[in-house]
């Protein structure tokens, strides 16, 4: 296919070019910054118009996209002021949802986030492991996140046989940023992220599922690795750090808190993790 992938020079943009490309994709990069080759055009997708024109077709890049990936957003708070977080990723990816549907894009994978269900989870989560259904917003950028889905849970709507497919990343780690891993036995150790992580490129690899698997209609998957960042036991760690929140009875001795059995159900298997394997 020909495949548009916004935030093409992020973390998980270069991890999920190099994958595409690795399938044998032909993957054109949209973002604000990068090095010009014949695989990416420099667009501001606060501009519908670039956004428009960049979806629509791009000379001596792609005459039409079969297929797009939309990454593209201020990654975190703090950046820039709170508002501005919402009001930029937001727009964005209203921006870049009705491109896709002036143009005729059908098969959409986009990105959400573990914000999205309760990060910092200062407020214990209903039960463990978390799954899909439960949706919780508590900063600016988690609020994006639960209105982007909301945005393409009605537009998936406006075309025949479309698809969008959320994926809720968790944090995703670079392959040269294990060494955080060495802190893993520590008590509040990723305690934010309900103990989750992901390889930037199983991250990938998860957006590659989705684009193989896509099917008509809304779909929401987790995307973490199946079992936790933190070298403590996964029951060990709900009763510590939420000693009142339920705990599914066939829950895994290190298996994630955010859960990932959907996902491995559609056929997901992460190929990397930071604990020796022998």
């Amino acid at each position: 296919m020909i495949i548009g992938v916004t935030g093409s020079q992020g973390k998980l943009g270069r991890a999920t070019v190099a994958r595409l490309r690795a399938d044998g994709h032909n993957v054109i990069g949209f973002d604000l910054a990068g090095a010009v080759d014949s695989h990416f055009t420099r667009v501001d997708l606060t501009d519908y118009g670039q956004t428009l024109d960049a979806m629509l077709s791009v000379t001596a890049r792609h005459g039409g996209l079969d297929a797009l990936v939309h990454l593209a957003a201020i990654p975190v708070n703090g950046v820039v002021p709170d508002a501005e977080t919402f009001r930029n990723n937001v727009t964005v990816t209203f921006d870049v949802l009705f491109a896709a549907h002036r143009a005729g894009i059908a098969r959409i994978v986009t990105a959400s986030s573990i914000t999205a269900m309760g990060f910092p989870f200062d407020e214990a989560p209903p039960f463990l492991p978390l799954d899909e259904s439960f949706t919780s917003a508590n900063n600016t950028y988690g609020l994006g996140k639960v209105a982007e889905e909301a945005i393409a849970a009605q537009m998936v709507r406006w075309g025949q046989d479309v698809s969008i497919t959320a994926l809720r990343f968790t944090n995703v780690v670079a392959e040269d940023e294990y060494a955080t891993f060495e802190r893993a036995a520590e008590p509040g150790y990723r305690r934010d992220l309900i103990g989750s992580w992901i390889d930037a490129r199983d991250g990938a690899a998860a957006v590659a599922l989705a684009l193989e698997k896509a099917r008509p209609g809304f779909a929401i998957y987790n995307v973490a690795a199946p079992d936790s960042g933190c070298a403590v036991p996964s029951r060990e760690l709900a009763a510590r750090w939420f000693p009142d929140t339920p705990v599914a009875d066939d829950l895994g001795e290190f298996e994630s808190l955010m859960s990932t059995r959907k996902i491995r159900a559609l056929g997901f298997a992460a190929e990397h993790d930071w604990r020796p394997r022998g």
